[in-house]
């Protein structure tokens, strides 16, 4: 595996990221178990690097991110993830922490 710098963080990701969309179940069905193995499969091979997002299967993907976390303490992991995207009204206002953290314990 290649990694590379991310901008100005001093995290040094993967060139390959694992696209979260699908094991949040909005592409047909998926069973935690196997979303767990890919997510396993993809540190394995030397991945670092998980993009997500709180809408993807309502905050399942991110649950499961969360999961893989735990279960691999001593793995760097860099999560990328989007938020606010249920937010009643697109508004800078919007991106509050207070709202932002309403979210993610309403997930």
């Amino acid at each position: 595996m290649n990694y590379r710098p991310l901008g100005r963080t001093g995290y040094n990701v993967s060139e390959i990221s694992f696209g979260a969309w699908a094991i949040g179940g909005a592409w047909g069905v998926v069973d935690d178990k196997t979303s767990m193995q890919a997510l396993h499969r993809f540190i394995d091979r030397g991945g670092n690097f998980i993009d997500t997002a709180d809408v993807y299967g309502d905050g399942r993907s991110e649950r499961l991110v969360a999961q893989l976390k735990k279960e691999r303490p001593n793995d760097k992991i860099i999560v990328a993830t989007k938020a606010g995207r249920r937010l009643p009204k697109q508004t800078v206002e919007g991106y509050s922490r207070e709202n932002l953290n309403s979210l993610s314990t309403a997930a």
